[in-house]
Parts: structure tokens; sequence; C-alpha cells
């Protein structure tokens, strides 16, 4: 009986430890000003895969960064997800390249980089533009050089 009791608890921990991301804080500036999010950062291939599916809430100034680490195309979708989200296709200097709106739940459409970009910020749907934050604006962060 101890053998599984620990068995399950060190099974719980790994699950529990698996979920917890690492987070950021980073800035979003506009003509409007400056706002900041909170975010879980997604560097790493399981983490970017499952983003935030079946998440129920999320604070207002809170988000997931996906961190490529390196420039690519990239393509998200909705799939198991619960909360409409906007989707912000981000360079590597920090210039957001372009923002999807109001992506759909649950939604299996492809939501494609219009080019090669660096990192991808999923916020609350309809925050984007509630904060005046268009293509063009910059994202400050640890993660993005500015310049390049």
């Amino acid at each position: 009986m101890r053998a599984v009791s620990l068995s399950f608890l060190f099974t719980a921990l790994l699950s529990g430890a698996a979920l917890a991301l690492p987070t950021t804080t980073i800035a979003v500036h506009t003509v409007k000003g400056s706002d900041t999010f909170k975010v879980e950062v997604a560097g790493d291939h399981a983490s970017q895969e499952k983003g935030l599916m079946f998440r129920k809430t999320m604070a207002p100034n809170a988000g997931m960064l996906f961190d490529f680490h390196t420039t690519v195309m990239t393509t998200f979708w909705m799939k198991n997800t619960i909360l409409p989200l906007d989707i912000i296709f981000i360079r590597s200097d920090g210039t957001i390249s372009s923002i999807a709106g109001n992506a759909v739940p649950y939604s299996e459409a492809p939501i494609p980089s219009s080019e090669p970009i660096r990192a991808v910020l999923e916020i609350n749907g309809g925050r984007a533009r509630a904060l005046g934050i268009e293509p063009g604006d910059k994202v400050s962060g640890s993660i993005f050089t500015p310049g390049h």
C-alpha cells in the first residue's frame, strides 16, 4: 500500500511540475501607451503543442508566449482551446508582424504567420483591439533583439 501511495504521489508531483511553465513579463508598446502582460513561456515542443488548450479562464493581462528560439514560419489552430484568443505574431526584433483577432474556440482552421517570426503571444480574445495593439507595434522582453 505504501509503495502505491508513494508512486501515486511521485506521479502527481511530476505531472504538476510538467504543468508549471516559466513566466516572464513583457510589454506591448502602442501609440496609446504601454501594456504589460505576465505570460507563461512555452519554449519547448511539448508546451507549444499544448499551449492554452483546456484553459477555462485567463486573467486580463495574462497570456502565453511561444518562443521558437529562431525565426520560423508557423501555423496555429484552436483545437481543444476553450477561450477565444488573439494570436499575435512577433518578429525577432519585437515588431508585431500580424494579429489573428478573436480566434474561434475549438476551430481546426489553420492560422498561419504571414512571414518568418520569432514568437507568438496569445492573449484573451478582443484584448488586442481594446488596447489598440496593431501590426508594427513593438513588444519588449528578454527574447527580442532590437535592430535585428
